[in-house]
């Protein structure tokens, strides 16, 4: 029997135990109202998916984007308005997005005062963000890098 079947070890390589504190975490400003709190990355040793929280402030939204590997979006807070694929839908707290991979989307808080929280999972540690209107890449990860912290 393997490690791996008697549960000494993770299945998906060495990723260490980690507690993450999102109020204790560096927030990455999107631009337009949106930060960004990364948690599951590379930087802690992930190696099959990313997670992190979006915060939107009153109004806020993101730009339509599309992503190289699929997505799933949980809202923590608030009401948004998700956009995908064309389609609209309310969604309010709990509610949870699945997007497939290169299928246009963007989230937008519904309320023009009330904070709105996201909770957002890639399903890649490569995993990029393409604006539709620009056709601009980059990796998901590389913008919390630059990005500036507030």
């Amino acid at each position: 029997m393997s490690t791996t079947e008697t549960g000494n070890s993770p299945c998906c390589g060495a990723f260490p135990p980690v507690v993450l504190r999102p109020a204790e975490l560096p927030a990455f400003t999107r631009g337009g109202g949106a930060r960004t709190i990364p948690l599951v990355t590379q930087a802690v040793g992930a190696e099959v998916f990313l997670t992190g929280q979006t915060l939107f402030e009153g109004g806020a939204g993101i730009p339509l984007h599309t992503h190289n590997c699929p997505e799933s979006v949980t809202i923590l807070e608030g009401n948004a308005v998700v956009e995908i694929d064309g389609v609209e839908h309310e969604v309010t707290t709990f509610d949870t997005t699945y997007v497939a991979a290169n299928t246009p989307h963007r989230f937008r808080n519904a309320s023009a005062t009330e904070p709105m929280r996201i909770l957002w999972i890639y399903a890649s540690v490569d995993a990029t963000r393409t604006l539709v209107e620009t056709g601009v890449t980059a990796r998901v990860d590389a913008e919390h890098n630059k990005a500036k912290q507030q």
